[in-house]
C-alpha cells in the first residue's frame, strides 16, 4: 500500500495516469488557426440576420478545470484511496499472533479483537500465513502442547468470534514446553495483558530466536481485589493496581442475597488510591446477619475476574452456642469444660451464651454440649426439632455423662450411639496400661488426611456399646479401635459425640492444633487464613459456583472433584477454575487474586516495540471520489449545453430533471464499514437504536449469535426462508430476520428466538441470564436446536446436547415433556403429527401439561398449556431445512427426491405453527370451552 500522509492507495500504479492531465489540458486548449478574411459582395445580403445558435471559439478555462478535476477524481478513485490506513509492517514470512487471554485481558477484550482483526487483514493483503495462539488455551500433557498451526489469515478471521479470555494465567511449565516445540522462522505479534509474569522472559527469548517480536498493550491500569478478611469485628477489603502515579478513587460493593432471596448490593465503600500507592485497604462494618449474606465483593465498573472476590467460610462466621454441664470453678479456669472451646472458636466464630430455650430461639448454626447429660423433655424436643431442620449438635463426654444412664438401654435420639455404664480409664495410677494414641483416620472420615501428633493421647473415655451400626458411625478411633468420635444423621442435621472431655482432664487433644483442625473439618469453626496443605490433605472439593474471565458468577454444573492438596495451592487453571468449592458443610473460595498477590506492569527489553491497542478506523474513499467524478461530469454536460445555447425552454427543464435523477442515483458514500476505535472501552456496547426501531415496526424473527460465523449465517438464512413462507401463506408479514447479542440487545422486542447450539459457544453472563429469564416470563419463546437429531434425554450423549444442558441450567425453565399428540402446536395453523427439520423422527420437548389436564367429554384433545410454552427443545436442524439464499434458493438438501421435498414442506409447516403459536397463544385450545359457551347461550 502506497501512503501519502493519512491517505493510502490500494492500487497506487493507477496514479501514474495523472501525468496525462497537463497533456490533456494542452489538447483541449488548442484552437484551429484563424480564417483568412476575403471580401465578398454577396455577403451584404446577409446583413441584419440574427443567429440563434451561439458557438464559442475557445473552451473556457473554468470548464477545462472542471473536466480535469473529474478525470483526476476518477483516476484517484480507481486507485483505491483509504483514509487512515493501517501502516504496513516489514516482513513477508509466517506471522505468529499471541494473546495472553487472561482475566486481565477481559477489561478491553473488544479492543484486542479489533487489533487482531487489523493484523489478520494486513497479513491477508501481504499473503502471510498466520497462527493465532491464546496462551491460556494451551493444553497440558506429557508430550506438551503442539507447535503453532500456520494457516491463511481468512481462516483465522472466521474463528475470531469464538476466542474468549480465561479466568486464569498461563501455566509456566506449559509455556516452557510449547516454546521448546517452536521451529522455523516467523515474526511474532504479542498482545500482552500488561502484567509482569516470570514466564515472560523465557518465552520472549524463544520467540526472538525465530524472528522479530512486536508487543501490543493497553495503557489502562489493571486493578484487582484481594480476598476480604474478618479482623476485629469488621471486614477488611484491599484493592490493588499494577501502575501508580495518579490518584484515583474506586468503589467496592458487597453483593449478596436479601431476605427475599434476590441478589442486590448490600453495602459499598469508596477506596482512594494515593498517587504513589498501588494498594489501599478499608474496613467495612456489617451486622452478622448481613455479613453472612455477602457472597462476593466487586470493584464497580470493571468487568474482570480479578475485580471480583468470592467469599467463603472465612467471612461467614458461624454462630456457635456453648453450654457446659457445670459452672466454672473459681481459680480453675483451665479445667472449665468450655475453656479450650472458647480459645479455639472465639477468633473464628460468633459465640453465644444463654439457656437452651433462649439459644434455640436464636437458631445458631452449631450447639456444643460439654458434659451435659440430662435435658428436660421440652429441651430435648426443641433440640431434636432444631437438629432435624439442619442444625449441628456436638456433644463432649465427661464425668457427668459417664455417671448417667443416658443412651444405655436404648439409643437416645440426641446421641449417635448407645453407651456403656461408667467410663474407661486407660492411664494413671489406678488403671492398667498406658494412655492410648489415636489411630490414623479412615478414608471415609471427615478427618482423613490430618496428621496426628505423637503427644495426643487419651487417658479416659466413655465406651460405646457394640452395635451393627457402630462401625459406620465411627469417624475417629483410638489405636485399640475403640470409638473416639461418633456421628449419625438426624433429619437434615447431625449429632456428633466426642467420647472424651472438651478440656484436658481425659485427653491432651484440646492442647494440640489437631483439635482446631477437627473442629474446622466438622464445620464448627471457620478458617481465618489461607488453607495449608496439611489442613486440606485427604479432602475432595466440588465446585458449586465458578467465575468467568469477565467476573460473572455461574453455576458449575456437573464437575469432577478437586483434591484438597491441589486446591490449597490456590492457582486456578483449566481443570480448576476460580469459584466457590464445597466439601461437606465447608465452603472455600478460590479467587484469581490471592491474599498476598501483587500486580506489577510488564517490563519489556529496550529492543521490543510496544504499541497500544487502538485501531484507527480505515475509511475507503473510492466511492466518494468516483461519485465526485460523476458529479463533475454531469456539471460539465450542463455547462456545455449552456455554452451552446441549448439550455433554454423545455430543453432546460428536461435537462434539469435528468441531472437531478442521475444525482439521486449516485451512491451516498464510500459504502465501506469501519471498525470504531475502542481503546479505553470496557467492553460495553451502546444500545442499538436502529435495531429497536426495526424490531418494533414489524414482526421480526431473531436468532442468537453463537460466535460461530457459519452457524449464525445458516440461522439467519433459515429464518429468512421461514419469514418468506409466513408472508406467502399467512397474514403475518415479517421483516428481515435479525441477529441478537444476548449481552447487549433488548430481547423483549422479539416474540421468538432461534438458538442453535454449538459446542464452542460461550456461556452468557449472569446479566444476560437475568434478561433471558425475564424474556421467558413475559411470554417470549426460545427454540433450542442441538442439530444432532438426539434429544431423547436432553442430549446427554452428544457434545451439543451436553452444551445445551450447560446453557439451559441457569434458565427459569418449567418442567418439560415430549410434545404430546394433542398439543396446540399440532394444530395452530396446520394439522401435524411429525416435526422434521433436516433430520426427522425424534421427539421435541415443550412445557409439561398440568397434572389435572384431562380429556373433556366430546372433545378430541385436552386443554393443554394455557399459554405459550416458553421453550421448545429439539435437534432436527430446522434452520438448515428452512434456509434460503438472497435469491430465494434452498441452500441445503433435505432427504432425496419427492420424499425430501415433502420433508422440507413439513418443516416449513412446523415453523409456521410455531410462530403462529407464539403470536396467537392458545386460541385453538379454547375449543374445549365451546360446550360451556353453548350451554350459557341456551343452545
Amino acid at each position: 500500500m502506497f501512503m501519502i500522509g493519512p491517505v493510502g492507495f490500494l492500487l497506487p500504479l493507477l496514479l501514474v495516469a495523472l501525468v496525462v492531465l497537463p497533456i490533456l489540458w494542452l489538447i483541449l486548449r488548442a484552437v484551429p488557426p484563424a480564417p483568412i478574411r476575403r471580401r465578398f459582395p454577396g455577403v451584404a445580403l446577409l446583413l441584419g440576420l440574427t443567429d440563434d445558435a451561439h458557438q464559442t471559439d475557445r473552451t473556457p478555462w473554468w470548464l477545462l478545470l472542471l473536466r480535469m478535476l473529474a478525470i483526476a477524481a476518477a483516476i484517484i478513485g480507481f486507485a483505491g484511496p483509504v483514509l487512515n490506513p493501517e501502516p504496513e509492517r516489514a516482513g513477508t514470512g509466517p506471522l505468529l499472533v499471541l494473546i495472553d487471554g487472561t482475566w486481565a485481558d477481559a477489561r478491553d477484550w473488544p479492543a484486542r479483537l479489533n487489533r487482531i482483526e487489523a493484523v489478520l487483514a494486513e497479513a491477508e493483503r501481504a499473503g502471510r500465513p498466520v497462527a493465532l495462539v491464546a496462551l491460556t488455551d494451551l493444553p497440558a500433557g506429557a508430550a506438551g502442547p503442539d507447535s503453532p498451526d500456520f494457516q491463511a489469515a481468512a481462516g483465522w478471521a472466521a474463528r475470531l468470534p469464538g476466542l474468549i479470555p480465561q479466568p486464569w494465567e498461563p501455566d509456566p511449565a506449559v509455556l516452557t514446553a510449547w516454546a521448546g516445540n517452536l521451529t522455523g522462522r516467523f515474526d511474532s505479534y504479542w498482545l500482552s495483558d500488561g502484567l509482569a509474569r516470570d514466564s515472560r522472559a523465557g518465552l520472549l527469548a524463544a520467540l526472538q530466536s525465530h524472528g522479530t517480536v512486536s508487543v501490543f498493550e493497553s495503557p489502562r491500569p489493571v486493578y484487582g481485589l484481594r480476598p476480604p478478611l474478618f479482623q476485629d469485628g469488621a471486614i477488611s477489603v484491599t484493592a490493588i493496581r499494577a501502575v501508580s502515579g495518579t490518584a484515583s478513587d474506586i468503589t467496592v460493593s458487597a453483593q449478596g442475597l436479601d431476605p427475599a432471596g434476590i441478589e442486590r448490593e448490600l453495602a459499598s465503600i469508596v477506596l482512594a488510591f494515593e498517587a504513589a500507592a498501588t494498594e489501599v485497604t478499608a474496613q467495612v462494618s456489617l451486622p452478622p446477619e448481613l455479613r453472612n449474606r455477602v457472597t462476593r465483593f466487586a470493584l464497580s465498573g470493571l468487568r474482570s475476574a480479578g475485580a471480583v472476590s468470592l467469599t467463603d467460610d472465612a467471612l461467614k462466621r458461624r454462630e456457635v452456642a456453648l453450654i457446659a454441664g457445670r459452672e466454672d470453678r473459681e481459680g480453675l479456669e483451665l479445667l472449665s469444660p468450655t475453656h479450650y472451646l472458647h480459645q479455639a472458636l472465639a477468633p473464628v466464630a460468633d459465640l453465644i451464651d444463654g439457656t437452651i430455650e433462649d439459644i434455640l430461639l436464636a437458631n445458631p448454626d452449631v450447639i456444643v454440649l460439654a458434659d451435659v447429660a440430662r435435658l428436660t423433655q421440652a429441651e430435648a424436643d426443641g433440640m431434636a426439632d432444631w437438629v432435624d431442620k439442619g442444625g449441628l449438635l456436638v456433644r463432649f463426654a465427661g464425668p457427668r455423662l459417664a455417671a448417667s444412664d443416658i443412651s444405655r438401654d436404648a439409643e437416645d435420639p440426641l446421641m449417635p450411639v448407645r453407651l456403656r455404664q461408667g467410663g474407661r480409664s486407660v492411664g494413671g495410677a489406678m488403671s492398667w496400661g498406658e494412655p492410648k494414641a489415636l489411630r490414623a483416620f479412615a478414608e471415609r472420615s471427615p478427618f482423613f488426611g490430618l496428621t496426628i501428633p505423637d503427644e495426643v493421647t487419651v487417658s479416659s473415655q466413655v465406651m460405646a456399646q457394640p452395635d451393627p451400626t457402630l462401625a459406620d458411625r465411627t469417624i475417629a478411633a483410638l489405636a485399640d479401635g475403640t470409638p473416639l468420635v461418633t456421628r449419625k444423621p438426624l433429619g437434615d442435621g447431625q449429632v456428633v459425640l466426642f467420647h472424651v472431655t472438651a478440656n484436658a482432664e481425659w485427653t491432651t487433644l484440646p492442647l494440640s492444633g489437631l483439635f482446631v483442625q477437627m473442629l474446622e473439618r466438622m464445620a464448627i469453626s471457620s478458617r481465618a487464613s489461607s488453607p495449608s496443605l496439611i489442613d486440606m490433605a485427604g479432602t475432595t472439593w466440588v465446585a458449586e459456583k465458578v467465575l468467568d474471565a469477565y467476573g460473572s458468577v455461574m453455576d458449575a454444573g456437573q464437575t469432577s472433584g478437586i483434591p484438597g492438596e491441589r486446591l490449597a495451592e490456590g492457582r486456578p487453571g483449566p481443570g480448576m477454575p476460580p469459584g466457590l468449592y464445597a466439601e461437606g458443610e465447608r465452603k472455600l473460595a478460590l479467587n484469581v487474586i490471592g491474599p498476598s498477590a501483587v500486580l506489577a506492569p510488564a517490563a519489556w527489553p529496550a529492543g521490543i516495540a510496544v504499541e497500544g491497542l487502538a485501531v484507527v478506523p480505515e475509511t475507503r474513499l473510492k466511492g466518494t471520489f468516483l461519485s465526485a467524478a460523476l458529479l463533475a461530469l454531469l456539471a460539465d454536460i450542463m455547462a456545455a449545453l449552456w455554452l451552446t445555447g441549448r439550455l433554454v425552454g423545455p430543453r432546460a427543464v428536461r435537462a434539469a430533471l435528468t441531472m437531478l435523477f442521475l444525482a439521486l442515483m449516485l451512491p451516498s458514500g464510500a459504502g465501506a464499514q469501519t471498525v470504531p476505535a475502542v481503546e479505553g472501552a470496557d467492553g460495553d456496547l451502546p444500545p442499538n437504536d436502529s435495531l429497536a426501531l426495526a424490531a418494533t415496526n414489524n414482526v421480526v424473527l431473531a436468532h442468537v449469535i453463537t460466535g460461530d460465523a457459519r452457524l449464525d449465517q445458516v440461522a439467519a438464512a433459515g429464518l429468512r426462508g421461514l419469514s418468506i413462507k409466513l408472508f406467502e401463506r399467512t397474514s403475518v408479514e415479517p421483516a428481515e430476520p435479525m441477529a441478537v447479542n444476548l449481552e447487549t440487545d433488548e430481547l423483549t422486542l422479539f416474540p421468538f428466538l432461534y438458538w442453535p447450539v454449538s459446542e464452542a459457544q460461550p456461556i452468557p453472563s449472569a446479566e444476560a441470564y437475568v434478561r433471558l429469564n425475564r424474556y421467558l416470563r413475559n411470554g417470549g419463546m426460545i427454540l433450542f436446536d442441538t442439530r444432532d437429531a438426539d434429544v431423547t434425554d436432553f442430549g446427554g450423549a452428544s457434545p451439543t446436547g451436553q452444551k445445551l444442558q450447560e446453557l439451559a441450567r441457569p434458565l427459569d425453565v418449567p418442567a418439560l415433556e415430549p410434545l404430546p399428540a394433542d398439543h396446540v402446536l399440532t394444530r395452530t395453523f396446520y394439522l401435524l403429527q411429525d416435526f422434521p427439520g433436516r433430520f426427522m423422527g425424534r421427539a421435541i420437548w415443550v412445557e409439561a401439561a398440568p397434572a389435572d389436564a384431562e380429556l373433556a367429554e366430546g372433545m378430541p384433545f385436552r386443554n393443554l398449556n394455557d399459554g405459550v410454552t416458553p421453550v421448545v427443545i429439539g435437534g432436527n436442524d430446522w434452520a438448515s431445512a428452512w434456509a434460503v439464499d438472497q435469491n430465494g434458493v434452498q441452500m441445503f438438501p433435505v432427504g432425496r427426491g419427492y420424499a425430501g421435498e415433502r420433508q422440507r414442506e413439513i418443516a416449513f409447516r412446523f415453523g409456521i405453527n410455531l410462530i403462529m403459536h407464539v403470536l396467537t397463544g392458545n386460541y385453538k385450545s379454547d375449543q374445549v370451552h365451546v360446550p360451556a359457551l353453548l350451554d350459557r347461550l341456551g343452545q
